[in-house]
């Protein structure tokens, strides 16, 4: 838990950081002039993009500076409230969908691979056809949906130059060695078996001093770190020590007990039923009790079950973890990341109703899941064959 919370703090400091010095609206910037005036090749480069960044800064980080990047660059370019509707949600699920790849691109993915001390090689072989199966329907399903409301064209000349974004050159020149050092680090941690939150915690302290180095005296250099604290999502953080302690409080009431019965009838069904079952009972409960306590409920209730043949034990795990990702966006409490998503557009002026939001999620949401935990119930036999 301790692990997952402070890498999340280290790199959301470090998107932050970048974010004062113009790297991410530079980034929005270059996106709107590749896609060349045409709005269907703009809003396919927000999807890669969206993807990269949430392999790199976590979903959470990604939601908060790069969805504000985004509709800053959508507002000067004058597309109306539907469309900039269209991209900021498709990048938002897009952000969620990706972060399945890796597990430090998702809180509750680090939490569970610690947890059940799931190897990193283990889990991206399993995860890295699922998650292309899972991206690909995605965009599928958001295509089709959103392409009406996607403008044909819009006017480059309304951009100023990418260059006019960049507040502060060196931190940018730097922002991609240590980008990649960073992406190294993670690599090595593990090998090292040396805890990932120190390696994030690191680059995060490199980007700070480098953002501080023009400041004259203490003083100053304080104030720049408490403005940066300010932005902080303190109550987000707050809410994943509350939401850890809520799961130990059902726990203790017996809810995985009673979960780990359901779960071990599902088990008799066969692998295909097992994941989808596993999926669908965490997409529930994510949805009503949010995606961090429901992936640790379902982690103990799994690991209860004696009984069980392997191969339905592993598919049972990482389709509790696909429905605690994906099946938890079907509701705003389901999942952090939407909650910042939502408090990011009513910042810029959207306001989105729950009752809107949860018609629109699960319309998109359903098919994702149903398709994911499908690839995962073929792909995971053929891997442990």
């Amino acid at each position: 838990m301790g692990n997952a919370t402070f890498t999340l703090i280290s790199l959301i400091i470090l998107a932050l950081s970048l974010g004062q010095a113009g790297w991410f609206r530079w980034l929005a910037l270059h996106i709107a002039n590749w896609g060349c005036g045409r709005g269907h090749l703009l809003f396919s480069l927000v999807i890669l993009v969206g993807m990269l960044l949430s392999n790199v800064f976590t979903n959470l980080a990604t939601t908060i500076v790069w969805t504000a990047a985004v509709m800053e660059i959508l507002l000067l370019l004058g597309f109306s409230a539907k469309a900039t509707l269209a991209f900021v949600f498709t990048s938002g699920f897009i952000t969620d969908a990706a972060s399945l790849l890796l597990p430090m691109s998702n809180p509750v993915n680090l939490i569970y691979v610690d947890y059940l001390q799931i190897s990193w090689l283990r889990y991206v072989m399993v995860m890295l056809p699922v998650t292309v199966a899972t991206i690909a329907t995605s965009i599928i399903i958001l295509w089709f949906y959103f392409e009406p409301q996607i403008p044909l064209t819009y006017n480059l000349a309304r951009l100023p130059p990418p260059n006019r974004a960049i507040r502060d050159s060196l931190i940018f020149k730097l922002s991609f060695p240590i980008l990649g050092l960073l992406l190294i680090g993670y690599l090595l941690a593990k090998v090292l078996n040396f805890p990932i939150a120190w390696i994030a915690a690191m680059a995060a302290l490199v980007m700070v001093a480098l953002a501080a180095r023009f400041l004259n005296g203490r003083a100053s250099t304080l104030r720049y770190i408490l403005q940066l604290a300010g932005q902080l999502p303190w109550r987000i953080i707050l809410l994943i020590l509350v939401l850890f302690l809520f799961g130990i409080g059902l726990d203790n009431l017996g809810i995985t007990a009673l979960l780990s019965q359901r779960l071990e009838i599902l088990s008799n069904w066969g692998l295909t039923l097992a994941a989808s079952g596993s999926g669908f009972l965490a997409t529930f409960l994510a949805s009503v009790l949010n995606n961090l306590p429901t992936v640790l409920l379902n982690a103990k209730a799994i690991e209860s079950i004696t009984d069980i043949d392997p191969a339905v034990k592993e598919v049972m795990i990482y389709g509790n973890l696909i429905g605690c990702n994906l099946g938890a966006k079907i509701t705003p409490l389901g999942s952090l990341s939407t909650l910042l998503w939502l408090n990011v557009l009513a910042f810029r002026g959207i306001q989105i109703s729950w009752v809107y939001y949860i018609r629109l999620s699960f319309i998109l949401t359903m098919p994702v899941l149903f398709v994911s935990l499908l690839s995962l119930a073929i792909w995971l036999p053929w891997l442990i064959a």
